[in-house]
């Protein structure tokens, strides 16, 4: 009993809510992302990357409860401590962290909440203009539609996979091809 209040299961779950950091991260620096469907591979594009990963975790896991329901709330407190930590590596000092989480953070439940109205209403034409309006808001971005595909197929493969194996510390993405779908 004393070793599960203290220290053996805490140890289990951080091991789990890492593996499947590592494995949202992993899938957001696919490289065809940023080399074939041109999304910026800078800071900010890649927070774009892993903030839309994040959102097809938690999409997966909504309205799951008990274990799955911590786990994803587990994931989003450790997105916003890596956002939070990549702000300090890019030099920004102690006040100017609140003022920009503050921002990322409404930047990423304003994508979620357009993502999901889009697949929520299977509007592909809706999902590719939230992404091009979010990833690329600078200029015309054609390969929007390959991410939007991708995005589908990634709703598709998450929900395939059954929740014991996620909370246990395993989910799996699509491979982002270089190629046209």
């Amino acid at each position: 009993m004393f070793q599960r209040l203290f220290g053996r299961e805490r140890h289990a779950n951080r091991a789990i809510t890492e593996a499947l950091y590592a494995q949202i991260v992993a899938a957001a620096r696919q490289t065809a992302f940023y080399s074939h469907w041109n999304v910026p591979d800078t800071p900010l594009g890649r927070f774009e990357m892993v903030s839309l990963h994040m959102f097809l975790f938690q999409h997966r896991l909504r309205g799951e409860d008990g274990a799955a329901r911590d786990v994803a709330q587990v994931l989003i407190d450790e997105f916003f401590l890596d956002v939070d930590h990549s702000l300090r590596e890019l030099g920004i000092g102690d006040v100017g962290v609140p003022k920009r989480m503050k921002k990322l953070a409404r930047m990423f439940y304003g994508r979620t909440a357009a993502y999901d109205d889009a697949l929520a209403r299977n509007d592909r034409d809706g999902l590719v203009a939230a992404l091009s309006r979010n990833v690329r808001p600078d200029a015309a971005w054609p390969e929007a539609s390959l991410l939007a595909g991708y995005v589908t197929d990634a709703c598709d493969q998450l929900a395939a996979q059954p929740s014991e194996s996620i909370v246990s510390g395993t989910v799996t993405f699509p491979v982002a091809n270089g190629g046209d779908r």
